[in-house]
């Protein structure tokens, strides 16, 4: 029996329910992040990620056959410090976020050293893309004037005049919520900003002596910082570490205040995960919102042993439940969790009898990473506010149905098969999807790490 072209080895079939695979593309050897889609006025779709300090175009417009066009350097080989975390597009604009040191780092691992701020960059950089989709033109570039920092992290852009960044400022520890006025995309401006008010360390010293450069240690990663905002209307919700969800009024993008708090550390949110709190996702034409908390890849821990990191073992210890989550925001004062999305269905011929331990022998910091992130400015994206797509680390892509809120359903899956690449770092070689958007001709594309790009179509209404 002829195996299925995507599984690149006997051994090596992957795992599918209600899924069909359309292509494989391996990205030119190298892995993207945060995919976003673009529709041009001709209906060809291109497909932009992250890719170190380059950014990755595909023209997609025949899903079943993408054509990988180019990389280019959007950070400049005069700055070897930095790299591209991220990238959003709206209303012919690319925007790539930047980033030139701080933490997360690889566990068991030195933090990266600081480095002279004249070879780093950290803030945004944008394109036009309505000229020429496939070559970019740089329009103005934005520091968020702390060197040597995460810089800007995950951010949303819906089109219009804002953008929501996560974003280093001086004088604060951690990430803080910035909006930045792109009225003007020749000439950026901040309009407003909130933050935490255990963020507030101008003058004091916090918990890493105010270094933006220390290593992003577990203490910190359940502290409450922002790492992502996602705005709709006259509110943002923010995505809040180990504060859990926070609602900003936004009404005027000058003066943000909070209007409602969900703390969600503990009991979610393992030690060793990264983004305690990652998503907070308003579902279109719905009062609810899916909120995520981050598992990690075990590619970064090394099987059966115990990798110190400031004095922590991974050990055997228990990890708490990383999960997605359904809350009800009718009222933005008091946001209620409602429901708790199911733990990923196991194959029944799988190797592992869960996620949990798979490839570590020991209890690994699994949960979900991203989901796809529907936006009314982005009519090429899928908008469908009764189903949620998730890359799941080392689970997959997840598919669920949320028509009833309180009893949200998997219906799909797919695992795709291990790397055939080498491996990059010292824990198991295994399949790891990390983001993911869905087009509105229902084509589902899927990153992975150390591994290329996978298109999929559900064979499901």
């Amino acid at each position: 029996m002829a195996l299925p072209f995507y599984s690149r080895g006997e051994d090596n079939p992957g795992y599918v329910k209600n899924v069909e695979v359309l292509a494989y593309d391996d990205l030119d050897g190298g892995s993207i992040f945060q995919p976003q889609l673009y529709r041009t006025a001709e209906g060809k779709y291109y497909l932009y990620g992250t890719m170190g300090p380059q950014i990755g175009i595909l023209d997609i417009t025949d899903p079943a056959k993408p054509r990988f066009i180019k990389r280019f350097d959007s950070v400049g080989s005069e700055f070897p410090g930095s790299s591209n975390p991220k990238c959003q597009v709206a209303d012919d604009l690319l925007i790539t976020g930047m980033c030139s040191g701080g933490g997360p780092y690889v566990p068991g691992q030195p933090p990266k050293e600081d480095k002279p701020a004249e070879i780093c960059k950290q803030g945004v950089h944008i394109y036009s893309l309505k000229e020429d989709p496939e070559n970019p033109k740089f329009l103005s570039y934005w520091d968020c004037g702390v060197p040597n920092s995460n810089g800007v992290h995950r951010f949303m852009y819906d089109g219009g005049r804002y953008v929501h960044l996560s974003c280093e400022q001086r004088g604060f520890e951690g990430l803080i919520y910035v909006i930045l006025d792109i009225e003007d995309p020749c000439n950026p401006k901040v309009a407003g900003r909130w933050w935490a008010p255990q963020q507030y360390a101008d003058g004091f010293i916090g918990r890493h002596g105010f270094n933006p450069n220390a290593p992003h240690i577990p203490e910190f990663m359940h502290y409450g910082w922002l790492h992502y905002p996602m705005a709709r209307g006259n509110y943002a919700y923010l995505a809040h570490g180990g504060d859990g969800l926070y609602i900003i009024n936004i009404e005027d993008p000058t003066r943000p205040y909070v209007v409602g708090n969900l703390p969600m550390v503990p009991p979610f949110a393992s030690w060793y995960g990264g983004a305690s709190t990652h998503t907070a996702l308003p579902l279109p034409g719905r009062d609810l919102c899916v909120v995520t908390n981050e598992g990690e890849r075990f590619m970064w821990f090394v099987p059966n042993n115990d990798p110190n990191i400031q004095g922590k073992k991974i050990g055997n210890m228990a990890q708490a439940l990383n999960n997605l989550h359904m809350v009800d925001i009718s009222d933005p004062s008091n946001p209620t969790l409602i429901a708790e999305f199911p733990y990923p269905e196991v194959p029944a011929n799988f190797p592992y009898k869960n996620f949990q331990q798979l490839g570590l022998g020991l209890n690994g910091p699994f949960g979900p990473h991203n989901i796809h992130e529907p936006m009314a400015g982005k009519p090429w994206l899928e908008q469908r506010g009764d189903r949620v797509y998730c890359c799941y680390f080392h689970a997959g892509l997840r598919v669920y149905d949320v028509s009833d809120e309180f009893v949200p359903k998997e219906i799909a899956y797919f695992i795709p098969p291990n790397p055939c690449r080498p491996p990059r770092l010292p824990g198991p070689n295994i399949a790891c999807t990390e983001d993911i958007c869905v087009d509105d001709r229902g084509n589902i594309f899927i990153t992975t790490s150390n591994d290329g790009l996978y298109i999929c179509r559900l064979t499901i209404d």
